[in-house]
């Protein structure tokens, strides 16, 4: 990947901060560099990244480095993406997922944060 990423590295340090305590949904992406199916979700994750830049924020955590958050999240298949709103985990999907179906996903999402966010 020569391109700069669009999605932030996680780590047992950074997580609560970049994840639990972001202002804006978060979607965590648990893979391992050697999972096939994982580097098929790659140009997926890369794509939403740019469709949803600055309204939505895109993070990887390889559950290679990091064993703890993959089991406090139960993590058993990767990959597996958590949708993250207001700290709160509200969406997983796990598997190679259509872009589109991702998207249309992050949409519903970004309507509930909004209608929230008017009510409150």
């Amino acid at each position: 990947m020569s391109d700069p990423t669009k999605y932030i590295t996680l780590t047992n340090e950074n997580f609560e901060e970049e994840v639990l305590k972001s202002t804006i949904p978060v979607v965590v992406d648990f893979w391992a560099p050697w999972c096939g199916p994982c580097r098929v979700m790659n140009p997926i994750i890369e794509g939403l990244a740019a469709e949803f830049d600055g309204v939505v924020k895109f993070s990887k955590l390889n559950v290679d480095n990091y064993e703890e958050l993959p089991t406090d999240y139960r993590i058993e298949a990767i990959p597996t993406l958590l949708f993250f709103s207001q700290g709160e985990e509200v969406y997983r999907v796990s598997g190679v997922v259509d872009q589109s179906v991702l998207s249309n996903q992050l949409k519903e999402l970004l309507e509930q944060v909004s209608t929230s966010n008017s009510v409150s």
